[in-house]
């Protein structure tokens, strides 16, 4: 099962900045290199208290790492949907009717307005409120009907970060699996160390060691060096 890059617009939901790169990554990386387009709606960021050396982070400063790694990954537009304090790590009190509506055509970057053809978002699986709340709200923004009145995305899929596996029952493995080269895991890593606010040494699962080792494992799953793993919502052949 292959997907020709080059021809894809690719919508990335992120619930906060460095979720599309911990998740995503490496298929930016591949995917803007073969030509697609690649646009990243963030939900939400505000202050952050960060247990990390640099103890505390504002927002000012995580908007000066996304346009960082804008840059560096040539994203072709990005948004903040819900920004400020009063949603940061507060999306699970958001009404899921507002917040499925910015996805579906709210935004400037919803699936009405950009009319992806693929679309990626967090698995369900994560700790975290906010990953959980931009899951589940996906879910209802792609839910099936007549796509002859709404854009219907061909593929989406959702991404997995390392932390996902701190889970009390089985999360399923991986079911695609997406070969990635040396080069598109060093842009990974290089803008992860531009998120300087939120990159941590190991052990840690946003060290660089542990993206490596699960690109590692994926590749072994895989019968190759490198890959990312996703998990399929719909593929349309």
């Amino acid at each position: 099962m292959t997907i020709d890059w080059a021809r894809q617009r690719i919508l990335i939901l992120a619930p906060h900045p460095d979720d599309e790169t911990l998740g995503c990554g490496g298929l930016i990386s591949k995917a803007k290199a073969a030509g697609a387009e690649v646009y990243v709606q963030f939900l939400t960021v505000g202050d952050t208290a960060d247990h990390s050396e640099r103890g505390f982070s504002t927002a000012g400063e995580r908007y000066a790492e996304i346009k960082e790694v804008a840059d560096h990954f040539r994203w072709d537009g990005w948004h903040i949907a819900f920004p400020g304090d009063d949603h940061h790590l507060r999306l699970d009190v958001l009404p899921r009717f507002e917040l499925s509506n910015a996805i579906e055509r709210h935004s400037p970057l919803s699936i009405a307005a950009l009319e992806p053809t693929v679309v990626l978002s967090p698995h369900r699986s994560s700790y975290n409120q906010d990953h959980q709340a931009t899951a589940e709200a996906v879910h209802t923004a792609l839910r099936p009907s007549d796509r002859r009145a709404r854009h219907h995305p061909p593929v989406v899929l959702t991404y997995e970060e390392a932390a996902d596996q701190w889970h009390d029952g089985a999360v399923p493995a991986p079911g695609l699996l997406v070969e990635l080269a040396e080069a598109d895991l060093e842009a990974k890593l290089a803008a992860m160390r531009l998120y300087g606010t939120q990159v941590h040494d190991h052990p840690h699962t946003r060290s660089a060691l542990t993206l490596r080792s699960l690109a590692v494992l994926r590749g072994m799953q895989g019968g190759v060096a490198l890959a990312e793993g996703y998990h399929v919502l719909r593929w349309l052949a």
